[in-house]
C-alpha cells in the first residue's frame, strides 16, 4: 500500500485506488493513514466525523464506513493476496488501525528527511541540509489533505503539517543563505512574505538575501513595510533581533557579509542578543 497525505489524499494497492468518493469514509482513511500501526479509538473517529454532537446511530454508521473501506481494500488486493482486508484494516479493542509499515505513508518519509536535514544543519553541513530539506519539501503536492473535508481532529493534524512545512522551508532557506545562494532565493522569499505578511523569520531572510545581492534599499523597504503592518495591525514593534538586523544594514555592518556566523544559527538569529 502507498498512501499520500501531503497534498490530495491518495491510497493505492497494486496500482488501484482505494480512496472512497464519500466524504466521511475519506476522513476515516486519512486519519488512520496518519498513524499507521497505531489504534485509532472509535471515539476519536466519531468525533472527527460528527464533532461533539453524535447521532444515535454513530457507532453503527462508523462500522458501515469501515466495512466500505475494507471492501475497496479487498477488491484492490485481489483474491490471491496473502491475508485479507481485515488484516490490513484491523479491528482492535476500542478502535481500528491500518496495519501497514510507516514508510508506506509519505508523511513518514517527510519526517525522516526533515530530521536528517535538521541534524545536518545543526552540525554545519549546509550542503547536505539543503539537499535533504529540499527533498523533503519535494514530497508535498499542495496543501495537506486538500481534498478531504476535515473535522476537529484532522484540522489539528493539517495545521501541524502545514506549520512543519513552513518551518522546513525556512530552515532550507537558512542553509541556502549560508551557502551564498542569496540571489537564487529572492523570488521564493518575495512570494513567501506576501503569503505570510507578519512572519519575521521569512522577512529577515528576505532582507539578508536582498542586502547580500546589492539591493540594500529594497532590503530596508522590506523592514519598513513589515514594521508598518505590525504597528498598524497589532500595535507592536518588530522583535529586538529584527531591529538590530535593520540597524546593521543602515550602518553597513561588515558582519552581514559573513555567510555563516560562528554559531551557525538561523538567519533570524544573526543579531539575537
Amino acid at each position: 500500500m502507498k498512501i499520500q497525505v501531503l497534498g490530495p489524499l491518495s491510497a493505492e494497492v497494486n496500482g488501484g485506488s482505494i480512496v472512497p468518493t464519500a466524504g466521511k469514509p475519506r476522513q476515516i482513511l486519512a486519519l488512520l493513514a496518519l498513524y499507521p500501526g497505531r489504534v485509532m479509538p472509535v471515539q476519536t473517529l466519531m468525533e472527527e466525523i460528527w464533532g461533539t454532537e453524535l447521532p444515535q446511530s454513530a457507532l453503527t454508521t462508523l462500522q458501515t464506513y469501515i466495512l466500505q473501506l475494507r471492501r475497496r481494500l479487498g477488491t484492490a488486493m485481489g483474491p490471491g493476496a496473502p491475508g485479507n482486508a481485515k488484516d490490513v484494516l484491523a479491528t482492535r479493542h476500542g478502535g481500528y488501525l491500518l496495519q501497514i509499515p510507516p514508510d508506506s505513508v509519505d508523511v513518514h518519509a517527510y519526517d525522516s528527511l526533515v530530521a536528517e536535514g535538521q541534524s545536518a544543519f545543526e552540525t554545519g553541513n549546509d550542503e547536505r541540509a539543503a539537499e535533504l530539506l529540499r527533498k523533503a519539501l519535494g514530497l508535498w503536492n499542495g496543501q495537506a489533505l486538500v481534498d478531504v473535508r476535515v473535522g476537529p481532529i484532522l484540522e489539528i493534524e493539517v495545521m501541524r503539517l502545514e506549520e512543519s512545512r513552513l518551518v522546513t522551508i525556512e530552515r532550507r532557506i537558512d542553509a541556502d543563505l549560508r551557502l551564498g545562494r542569496h540571489a537564487e532565493v529572492i523570488a521564493e522569499l518575495t512570494e513567501l512574505i506576501a503569503r505570510h505578511p507578519q512572519h519575521e523569520g521569512l522577512h529577515s531572510q528576505a532582507m539578508v538575501a536582498l542586502y547580500r545581492s546589492g539591493r540594500q534599499a529594497t532590503a530596508l523597504d522590506v523592514y519598513r513595510r513589515l514594521r508598518g503592518r505590525l504597528t498598524d495591525e497589532l500595535g507592536v514593534e518588530p522583535s529586538p533581533q529584527l531591529q538590530r538586523l535593520h540597524q546593521a544594514m543602515l550602518t553597513v555592518d561588515p558582519a552581514l557579509d559573513v555567510m555563516a556566523g560562528p554559531r551557525r544559527g538561523s538567519t533570524f538569529d544573526l543579531y539575537a542578543a
